[in-house]
C-alpha cells in the first residue's frame, strides 16, 4: 500500500504525496509516518518511537515539525503510517528517503500521544486501543 492510500486508512490527506509524512485527519488526530527501524520493542504492551527531526531535512521536516509541536502542546492524539525501507542506512544519513524503496503499512489498533518535544528529538509512545 502506498503512503497516500495509508493516510486516506485514517480520514487524512497528506499536503504533497512526494514530501509531506504528517496530516491530520477529520477527528482531529494527527497522522505521522514513521520509521519502523526507529520503534522500540513493546514493553508492557507500550511501544516507543524516538527520533529527531534534525536527522533529515526538506519541506516535509518544517512541516512535520509544526505538527508535533502542536500535538505536544495540545495532547492530541496520534496515529502511525509505518515505513520500511530497503537502505536504513540511508535514512540515518538524512538523506532524502523519497527516492529510496519504501513500504507502508498502518496500525490501526493503535493510539499514541507524544511523551517529548524538545524542538528537535520527540518520543511518542504507542499503545493498543
Amino acid at each position: 500500500m502506498g503512503i497516500k492510500d495509508c493516510f486516506a486508512k485514517y480520514g487524512a490527506e497528506l499536503k504533497n504525496v512526494n514530501w509531506s509524512v504528517s496530516a491530520e485527519n477529520h477527528k482531529g488526530e494527527l497522522v505521522v509516518s514513521l520509521w519502523k527501524h526507529f520503534f522500540t520493542p513493546a514493553v508492557k504492551g507500550k511501544t516507543k518511537y524516538i527520533d529527531k527531526v534534525s536527522r533529515w531535512s526538506g519541506h516535509g521536516n518544517a512541516e512535520f515539525r509544526g505538527r508535533i509541536q502542536k500535538a505536544y502542546e495540545s495532547d492530541q492524539i496520534v496515529r502511525v503510517v509505518i515505513a520500511r525501507t530497503d537502505d536504513e542506512e540511508a535514512v540515518l544519513r538524512g538523506e532524502d528517503a523519497s527516492k529510496l524503496k519504501n513500504r507502508f503499512h498502518v496500525r490501526e489498533d493503535w493510539i499514541g500521544k507524544i511523551l517529548n518535544w524538545d524542538g528537535d528529538n520527540f518520543e511518542i509512545e504507542f499503545r493498543e486501543e
